[in-house]
């Protein structure tokens, strides 16, 4: 019998966590496989992308809803950074509320739709706002789902592009785990091809099938305790993470924990206040030797104070100062960018959300049974758009 999270599929059955415990416990398997996909189809992606990457002026826009949105948050500062190229994160909630404030520069514009079913409303509605408000414009449509909406409009048209995501991907549990992670392994690794190797996405998958083996006790642990808040803190692409991690708490935990994420430096300028015994915080620490500066003087100065429950620094890198605290590492330093330790820190904060779940008695594959929030979002009403002169 298979087990996942140091359970067997009938204890999991039982707590209604079997799909959650193996779709966050799939994904090293699943990176692996998604940088394989991308290098099988480099010379299809190539050949769409190319002719855009050599406009200077091209805008490219990330786009999802939710968890799909902070995915680009997270890949959005490294992938302008590697490829002098305007990237920019934008929720479809946003695009479709304001359609010509997202869409007010008529520049070459690249939309990237990170979509797990790819059926939203908000999803659908987006590819087709862009092509309303913008004299050009082409799409890139990041999918764990052959059936959706997107995926089929991808092969009606020569401006867009499909690139599905390995099996699985299209996770059964309410929460993304494996689709998130999935979207964004491969949003990398088809734009940041130098570091996007088979050879990094093996070292980080390694990485992260021994944290998961050697820390889910440990998480438990600390999920098991007396906490009704919990903040996580993260710079520039670990903010986006921190946002993530953030709703995967709030989501599985049915809101009974107040979940907030901030950066480490904007912490301390009103939302601190949240702090109080009951608080367990968690800073995902930069590996940008200039920006971990910021990081270690809000980690020093939340220790001096002593008014959480618990702090938690999760770090690939660990010098002395990290090591005054609870400190959780990758054992295996990694060495790279910030954006390539969302992999093994996001396990890492799902494992944790997932034994909340269990320890609050919420069932996390159906963590609002009611049907107040769902799969794939209910009730939206996409207003026709009339584009202003």
């Amino acid at each position: 019998m298979s087990s996942y999270l140091g359970l067997d599929e009938s204890q999991l059955r039982d707590i209604g966590g079997e799909f959650t415990a193996k779709e966050v416990s799939q994904q090293p398997r699943v990176w692996r496989d998604a940088v394989a996909e991308v290098n099988e189809r480099r010379s299809e992606l190539n050949a769409f992308l190319s002719p855009l990457l050599a406009k200077e002026n091209l805008r490219v826009v990330l786009a999802g809803a939710g968890t799909s949105a902070f995915a680009g948050k997270v890949v959005a500062p490294h992938l302008a950074k590697v490829t002098g190229h305007r990237f920019e994160a934008i929720s479809t909630t946003d695009i479709v509320a304001s359609p010509a404030e997202c869409f007010a520069e008529q520049l070459p514009t690249l939309v990237i739709s990170f979509a797990r079913s790819g059926n939203s409303p908000e999803s659908v509605a987006t590819v087709q706002l862009a092509d309303q408000c913008l004299q050009e414009c082409y799409h890139l449509v990041l999918t764990c789902n052959s059936e959706g909406a997107l995926a089929k409009a991808s092969s009606e048209s020569e401006k867009m592009f499909c690139l599905l995501m390995p099996e699985g991907t299209n996770d059964k549990s309410f929460a993304m785990t494996s689709s998130f992670t999935s979207m964004m392994l491969s949003a990398l690794c088809i734009f940041d091809p130098q570091q996007g190797t088979t050879e990094l996405v093996d070292r980080i998958s390694q990485v992260t099938e021994q944290l998961l083996e050697e820390k889910t006790e440990e998480l438990k642990a600390l999920a098991s305790t007396d906490f009704d808040r919990l903040v996580f803190l993260g710079s520039s692409s670990l903010q986006g993470l921190a946002q993530e991690a953030s709703l995967k708490f709030l989501e599985l935990t049915a809101g009974k924990v107040v979940s907030v994420f901030d950066s480490p430096l904007g912490f301390r300028h009103g939302p601190k206040s949240i702090i109080n015994d009951k608080t367990v915080i968690i800073e995902f620490m930069t590996n940008d030797s200039y920006t971990r500066q910021y990081d270690l003087d809000l980690l020093a100065e939340l220790r001096r104070d002593d008014k959480a429950a618990h702090i938690l620094a999760i770090s690939d890198e660990v010098e002395d100062d990290v090591r005054k605290g609870n400190v959780m590492t990758l054992g295996q330093t990694l060495k790279t960018e910030n954006v390539w330790l969302s992999f093994p820190f996001i396990a890492l904060a799902q494992v944790f959300a997932f034994f909340k779940s269990v320890q609050l008695q919420i069932t996390p594959d159906n963590p609002c049974p009611t049907g107040e929030v769902n799969r794939v979002v209910q009730g939206v009403i996409i207003h026709p758009y009339s584009k202003q002169p």
